[in-house]
C-alpha cells in the first residue's frame, strides 16, 4: 500500500516530495527521505531544488504533528509505528528534549515521532521548529548536495549519511548540552546563594568585576 503512494507521489515530482515531507512529520510512517533519493536519482540537477520543496514540507508540517500529540496523546504513535521506535525516542526527550529532536531529525526514527512527543510532553512549539529546522535542514542538504555534485554515483553514498551526521553531530550535541547544563546549574547556585546570604553575594559578584577590571 505504501508503495502505491510512493509511486503515486512520485509522478508530481517535488510537490510529490513536498507533500511526503509534510506527511513525513504528521503522521505518514515512511520518511520522505526514500523519495527524495528515488527523485534525486531521475533528476540529479534539481536535487537542490528538491531538498528545499522537501524542507519546507516537513517544516510545514511539523506544528501539525505537534498538534496531534497535544489533542490525542502518544496512543496514536503505538498504531501506526514501531514500539521500539517510540520508546527509544521517549527516552531521549526525557533526556534532553533538543538533543533529541535535532539527533531525531536524521535517524531512521520516523520524524513524526519527535513532532507527536514533541506536543504530548508539552515541549515548547518554538523550540521544536527551531531545533527541527537546523536538523532537517541539514539532512535533507546533505542528500541533495551529494547527488548536485556526483550525480547518480551518490546513491551508494546517502545511504549512511544518517551514520556520517550523526558521528559527527552527536558529540557536537554533547558538548554544547554539557556547557548549557553546566552554565544553568551555576545560576541556580548564585540564586540560591543571593536568596540565603544576599550581602557574601554583592561582595563575590564585586571580587569578580574587580578581577575583570584591567589594572592601570
Amino acid at each position: 500500500m505504501f508503495q502505491d503512494i510512493l509511486d503515486f507521489l512520485i509522478k508530481f515530482g517535488p510537490w510529490g516530495l513536498f507533500i511526503h515531507a509534510f506527511a513525513d512529520a504528521v503522521i505518514f510512517p515512511v520518511p520522505a527521505f526514500f523519495l527524495q533519493v528515488s527523485l534525486s536519482i531521475m533528476h540529479p540537477q534539481n536535487a537542490l531544488w528538491l531538498a528545499t520543496y522537501g524542507f519546507i514540507g516537513c517544516l510545514l508540517g511539523t506544528p501539525f504533528g505537534y498538534l496531534i500529540g497535544k489533542l490525542l496523546g502518544k496512543s496514536v504513535l503505538y498504531k501506526i509505528l514501531k514500539k521500539e521506535w517510540i520508546d527509544a525516542a521517549t527516552n531521549m526527550f526525557q533526556k534532553n528534549g533538543e538533543a533529541a529532536i535535532l539527533i531525531g531529525s536524521f535517524t531512521p526514527v520516523p520524524f513524526k515521532v519527535f513532532t507527536i512527543l514533541s506536543g504530548c510532553l508539552n515541549f515548547p512549539l518554538w523550540r521544536l521548529l527551531a531545533y527541527a529546522a537546523i536538523g532537517r535542514a541539514t539532512k535533507f542538504y546533505v542528500v541533495g548536495t551529494l547527488f548536485y555534485l556526483y550525480g547518480n554515483a551518490a546513491e551508494g553514498m546517502v545511504k549512511d549519511v544518517s551514520l556520517y551526521i550523526a558521528l559527527i553531530a552527536v558529540p557536537l550535541l554533547l558538548v554544547g548540552v554539557f556547557i548549557k547544563r553546566k552554565r544553568k546549574r551555576r545560576k541556580m547556585e548564585q540564586e540560591k546563594l543571593a536568596e540565603s546570604n544576599p550581602v557574601v553575594m554583592e561582595e563575590k559578584i564585586r571580587e569578580q568585576t574587580s578581577d575583570q577590571t584591567p589594572s592601570a
